[in-house]
């Protein structure tokens, strides 16, 4: 079976392979995607439909505070690469770290945006300060607060990418002076039901699955915490590797030792694997790797409140 494709500039495909992207590398891409859907990489033509739609969603793709790690993480993904993917299969039509425009054309953009007549669906990277007003963070001359309670309630659909912007991160630890929230503790009163993200950065493919499931109508089933069940619906633990030599009692006393060099278990050098629900161990980034497979303990990024909670991160 073969997706249907348009001509000319409608053609996603054809831009994708003038840019080097094969259709077999896109396929490629697409299984990935549909595995940690959990649809199996049989449903790889099903993605590919949702991303070469003949209309392009728009998309604005906001920062509050943030390190612009998760941007960072997207943006340098490849087989293929998703910055090619994303840009040529959605419309971006903000994202201030990578776009163009500047100054009084950036913000025209926006406004262009978000009050086009096809609607827009909003990706948030990081936390929004709250405190005095939510002076602590600015975007030409108006807080990220102001800014956020404008957009977000117009948006066919909110995703809070990143734990910063799931749970307020970094930011919100331990004494929280900006008054760090995320997305929806900060403006679930207006109506706001963001579709959670999180992990320090988190794999891009999970930004993409939730896209994907929201362009193909489907029903994306949400945890207590916000988070889509098909990307964090088990622990780390549960998937991880190393589960074998947990199972078998088998736990590395150093990173130094000969035990951890044969990839026995992390559990006594700090690994919160049992407390974080994600799948990294499934849907590793770039398809290479994850922290536990390159020999660190998982720290719980995914979860609310990991800084302070799961902390110090080397001790059991």
């Amino acid at each position: 079976m073969r997706f249907s494709i348009g001509l000319g500039r409608d053609n996603p495909e054809a831009r994708l392979e003038k840019m080097g992207v094969s259709r077999r590398d896109f396929l490629k891409f697409c299984g990935i995607v549909a595995a940690g859907m959990g649809m199996g990489p049989g449903f790889a033509e099903e993605v590919a439909r949702a991303l070469t739609m003949p209309r392009r969603p728009s998309v604005v793709y906001l920062h509050a505070a943030e390190c612009t790690g998760c941007s960072e993480a997207l943006l340098r993904s490849g087989q293929p690469f998703i910055d090619q993917l994303i840009l040529d299969t959605i419309s971006l039509d903000y994202h201030e770290t990578i776009m163009a425009a500047a100054g009084e054309a950036a913000e025209e953009a926006l406004e262009q945006a978000i009050n086009g007549p096809d609607g827009f669906i909003c990706v948030v990277e990081g936390a929004i300060p709250t405190a005095d007003n939510g002076r602590y963070g600015y975007i030409a001359g108006r807080t990220m607060l102001d800014i956020t309670a404008e957009t977000l309630p117009k948006a066919r659909a909110v995703i809070a990418y990143g734990t910063c912007a799931a749970y307020g991160g970094m930011q919100a630890a331990h004494p929280n002076p900006t008054g760090a929230k995320g997305i929806n503790d900060c403006f679930a009163h207006l109506g706001v039901r963001a579709i959670n993200v999180p992990g320090c950065p988190p794999n891009p493919l999970n930004l993409v699955g939730t896209l994907v499931a929201f362009l193909r109508g489907d029903e994306i089933t949400l945890d207590k915490l916000g988070r889509p069940t098909m990307f964090f619906g088990r622990t780390v633990h549960e998937l991880c590797e190393r589960r074998h030599h947990f199972d078998a009692g088998r736990f590395a006393p150093s990173f130094a030792s000969r035990e951890a060099r044969q990839g026995w278990c992390l559990y006594k050098l700090g690994c919160r694997g049992p407390l974080t629900m994600n799948n990294c161990p499934k849907l590793r980034f770039n398809d290479t790797n994850w922290p536990v497979g390159a020999g660190h303990p998982c720290i719980g990024c995914s979860e609310p409140g990991f800084w302070d909670s799961m902390t110090p991160f080397y001790e059991k």
